[in-house]
């Protein structure tokens, strides 16, 4: 298994929220995990979002950031160019997605055809996403 994850699932990596146990183990059990390039801004903005709303001590910011500066030189990162920008564009009005989540979205059905439809398993944690991610054929952590 080939595990996409998008921001919502790699932050679970490293703040304790519903679905961090699940996707720990999923990134364990997996082949290879991946991301888009857009996802390294969004955990950092996650990580300070966290501290803000007091789930995370200023002081454990930098001890999270070391971890997920490690962390995402293992991981495959998905970039980003015109064609892949477009089908994002094509996804937020066919189903109605956030614009960071139509690039997840895109940016996870381009990889898929990678590294084989079967192969990849989806993880995030938005309804709207993951039913969006369904429709186009690709497994979910949550079905496996």
């Amino acid at each position: 298994m080939i595990l996409y994850l998008d921001t919502s699932a790699l932050i679970k990596l490293y703040v304790a929220e519903p679905g961090a146990q699940e996707i720990r183990k999923a990134v364990t059990n997996a082949h290879a995990s991946a991301t888009h390039l857009i996802a390294y801004a969004e955990t950092c903005a996650a990580f300070a979002k966290a501290v803000r709303v007091g789930r995370l001590a200023v002081g454990e910011v930098n001890k999270y950031r070391h971890a997920f500066d490690r962390d995402w030189a293992e991981l495959d990162v998905v970039t980003l160019d015109a064609v892949m920008i477009h089908r994002a564009g094509d996804l937020a009005l066919a189903f109605n997605l956030r614009g960071y989540d139509s690039v997840h979205l895109a940016a996870a059905e381009a990889f898929a055809v990678v590294v084989g439809q079967q192969e990849l398993v989806f993880a995030a944690f938005d309804v709207t996403l993951n039913n969006a991610a369904r429709a186009l054929g690709l497994r979910l952590i949550s079905d496996s």
